[in-house]
């Protein structure tokens, strides 16, 4: 009777965390992915990708569980420069006919202070998966005084080495740097 009894606790218990687990998808409107490369070691140039998703699922108010997901279409990448765009969509860089997306899956997340985390995951970018850790701050909750619903916002930071993904290799570090600082901040509302 016991067992049984245990048995229907912990299945009880098991389907109450499944149901509290919150899907929160990016506002794309209030959300942007950056990355800076520096040029000639002189200079840095500053990029975005205009198309993304990100979704972040997580059943406990402070995020200390979240599962991050990130997708972001290569041929939107944006420097401001045309010709510069174009050369990065081209089989030397993003090569987006053969690579149409970038993506991270988290892992894991380990607390890193009030609001911190570290955020540990898998890069794939150029056809190459490799894993990173981010740092990510979970800057607050609230609810939106217009929609009147939950948003919380988020920011992730980090450093990759584009050559741990076989990016731009025609291009060594005299030219570009290998080191490729990434940004990520925004705002999210829970998914209907």
């Amino acid at each position: 009777m016991k067992k049984t009894l245990l048995l229907a606790a912990a299945a009880l218990l098991m389907q109450t965390a499944v149901f509290a687990q919150t899907t929160w998808k990016n506002d794309k409107a209030h959300s942007h992915v950056t990355f800076t490369i520096t040029h000639l070691a002189v200079s840095d140039v500053d990029g975005t990708f205009k198309d993304f998703d990100a979704t972040i699922v997580a059943a406990k108010p402070d995020f200390s569980d979240a599962k991050v997901s990130f997708v972001a279409q290569t041929a939107s990448v944006n420097t401001e420069n045309d010709r510069r765009d174009g050369h990065l969509k081209s089989e030397d860089f993003f090569d987006v006919a053969k690579y149409p997306t970038l993506s991270f899956v988290s892992t894991s997340i380990a607390p890193a202070g009030t609001g911190k985390y570290k955020l540990t995951g898998n890069l794939t970018l150029h056809g190459v998966t490799k894993p990173v850790v981010f740092d990510m701050v979970h800057r607050g909750t609230i609810t939106n005084p217009m929609s009147k619903a939950p948003a919380a916002g988020f920011k992730v930071t980090g450093t990759i080495k584009r050559s741990d993904f076989g990016f731009g290799s025609k291009y060594g570090s005299p030219m570009l740097s290998d080191e490729v600082e990434l940004s990520a901040s925004g705002e999210f509302g829970q998914a209907k």
